[in-house]
């Protein structure tokens, strides 16, 4: 779905290059730059830069940006709720939304217009199935934000994962018809994984949808009981009581979402603020704090998705740290290739730079699609991220269906990149009350166990220390198609 919105971005990408004569500038300094040779002289800042750090300030202070990535269980209504925001925030078209309809009820999905919003390509309207991460955007009255929409089904967690790896804050969608929030809660569904993931990926703030309340007459006894088995759980998880927010809605009616329920209606008879009805699920989006940005750091863009373009590449992915503008060389890690960026884009719109935190497009002149796979890095040339084939790790067992052991098969997930590996050799494992190291060199590590271990990987991976640089020091470590664990990087390249 990334894809999608890089092929919008193209025109806007080719409209941007050339209008600063600054870019002109670069891609002539850049000259005849062979793929894989070093950028020479581009590597000098270029004069007239922009003081990104000043401007980054003045518009978190207009309105703060925040990457919202939306998970839960398939068939909870995630893709469904969040494209009737959209169109009741203004952004997507009355014309846009019947025309969905229509095509919709040929298929026999009337009740699928608004997933439609978000899930774009035809075999995802086909099967009725978020397959990709879908991206968007929208505004409330003091935040900004990047919506992605991640696949809620176990076949599609590795793009789960890339989708979380890239948000700020969540929403965990569940649905309280009967028999449904069970089954994606107890009956080895996904909205338990989401939830361990999105927190181990860093993920502190959530606000639980409880979607489909129409289907119980908008019980609160209903809500009484999900909400209450959710916020034991979501603490487990390692969120904080005031960083979990739970708002009731109902996503194909549209209720609850960009403004408050009628004050006559059976939710606002129970769910209150005071004497007017409860927030909307807007309002509580809204008191999302946005976390601190890391702009005056060496730049990280951690790739999602690559496109060609008519003059060049277009890399598609979340600005780690650091920032990038027109005219800047790069590096790709692994790799090593070297190019200018030519333009850059957010929500499809072309902007003179790109700043920690923003998901964004660039154009990139002097790189070939084939040297920049997902999950590599877009770094500066005098600072390049660390490429490694081993490291060690300070993992969270998760209810893995067998202990690890030395030489347990793995494939390691960070940010976009996914690479085989093993965990090569067990080196302690710590108490659960104390943090004291309970043993060292273990045969295994049982469910439940926090453990620091070595780990091999087939292919090089872009890594930091976690001290260093939290996104790009988190790892998770997946086997068969579920979950096993996930940690923070201790020590690069043993």
């Amino acid at each position: 779905m990334l894809r999608d919105t890089l092929t919008r971005t193209i025109e806007v990408l080719g409209r941007a290059v050339g209008v600063a004569g600054k870019v002109d500038a670069a891609a002539r300094d850049m000259g005849a730059l062979a793929i894989g040779e070093a950028a020479g002289p581009t590597d000098t800042p270029k004069a007239g830069r922009i003081d990104v750090a000043a401007e980054h300030a003045r518009a978190q202070a207009q309105r703060a940006s925040l990457s919202l990535v939306v998970v839960g269980h398939v068939d909870a209504g995630k893709s469904t709720l969040m494209g009737h925001l959209l169109y009741a925030l203004g952004q997507v078209s009355e014309r846009t939304v019947r025309r969905f309809e229509r095509e919709a009820e040929q298929l026999g999905k009337g009740s699928f217009a608004y997933a439609w919003v978000l899930d774009e390509t035809a075999e995802e309207r086909a099967r009725g199935v978020t397959m990709d991460v879908a991206t968007s955007s929208f505004a409330t009255a003091h935040r900004q934000f990047t919506l992605l929409d991640a696949p809620g089904h176990r076949d599609f967690v590795p793009n789960m994962i890339s989708g979380a790896s890239r948000a700020d804050a969540a929403v965990l969608v569940v649905d309280a018809a009967p028999g449904a929030f069970e089954a994606g809660f107890d009956g080895g569904g996904q909205t338990r994984e989401h939830a361990q993931l999105v927190r181990a990926l860093g993920v502190r703030q959530v606000v639980v949808a409880v979607n489909k309340l129409d289907a119980v007459d908008w019980s609160a006894a209903r809500y009484a009981e999900v909400t209450g088995r959710l916020r034991a759980f979501l603490q487990g998880c390692g969120f904080a009581r005031d960083d979990v927010r739970f708002v009731p809605v109902g996503g194909l009616g549209g209720t609850n979402l960009a403004r408050r329920a009628d004050r006559g209606s059976a939710l606002a008879a129970w769910y209150r603020d005071g004497d007017e009805p409860g927030p909307s699920l807007a309002e509580l989006l809204d008191t999302l704090a946005a976390p601190a940005r890391a702009v005056d750091a060496a730049f990280r863009l951690a790739a999602a998705d690559v496109f060609r373009s008519g003059s060049g590449v277009s890399v598609g992915g979340r600005v780690v740290q650091g920032s990038v503008q027109a005219g800047d060389a790069v590096a790709v890690v692994p790799g090593g290739a070297r190019g200018v960026v030519r333009a850059v884009t957010a929500a499809a719109a072309a902007h003179d730079w790109a700043a920690a935190g923003d998901d964004v497009v660039v154009l990139v002149q002097g790189v070939d699609a084939l040297q920049v796979p997902a999950g590599a890095v877009l770094c500066a040339p005098a600072r390049p991220v660390a490429a490694v084939s081993s490291f060690e790790a300070q993992i969270a067992v998760f209810d893995a269906a067998s202990p690890i052991t030395n030489g347990f098969p793995v494939l390691v997930h960070v940010q976009s990149a996914s690479v085989a590996g093993s965990v090569r050799r067990i080196v302690e494992t710590f108490d659960a009350r104390t943090g004291a190291v309970a043993r060292r060199r273990p045969r295994l590590i049982r469910r439940g166990a926090t453990a620091r271990v070595e780990i091999a990987v087939d292919a090089p991976l872009c890594l930091e220390l976690f001290a260093d640089v939290r996104e790009l020091g988190r790892v998770t470590l997946r086997r068969g198609g579920e979950t096993v664990a996930a940690g923070i990087v201790t020590r690069l390249g043993l």
